[in-house]
């Protein structure tokens, strides 16, 4: 949660409790990105697990990796890099569009408590000297 906190301040300018909310496009980019690298980086982890979960038990004739490392070895060797991120593209069609708006809406509704309960505890406003 920390380093969510520091990318929306980054990307932002934007600090939790500061009274601030951010607009319904600037959340829904946040969500967007976030789901968006999320598959990436996992791609090649779940194309390994699903071929494993998909192969024969240890011992029969149709294993074709005896561990998650020698799958990380053979898939690139025998059909090139790109195929540890086969099925990318449905899960990037699906995955940070729907992530957008929740983030959207989440921001929205939280934005509007937060503004409540500072209008109703004014001393609960963060200063602005730093």
């Amino acid at each position: 949660a920390d380093a969510d906190a520091d990318a929306v301040r980054y990307l932002w300018g934007k600090h939790e409790g500061d009274g601030r909310q951010l607009t319904a496009a600037q959340s829904m980019t946040s969500g967007f990105t976030a789901a968006f690298l999320g598959p990436c980086a996992t791609g090649p982890m779940d194309v390994i697990k699903t071929r494993m979960m998909a192969q024969g038990k240890k011992g029969s004739s149709s294993v074709q990796y005896s561990s998650m490392l020698d799958a990380l070895i053979k898939i690139p060797q025998q059909e090139g890099i790109r195929a540890l991120w086969r099925g990318l593209l449905p899960r990037l069609m699906r995955i940070p569009p729907g992530q957008a708006i929740v983030w959207a809406v989440s921001d929205q509704i939280t934005g509007y408590f937060e503004q409540r309960e500072l209008r109703k505890h004014p001393e609960f406003r963060p200063s602005t000297q730093s």
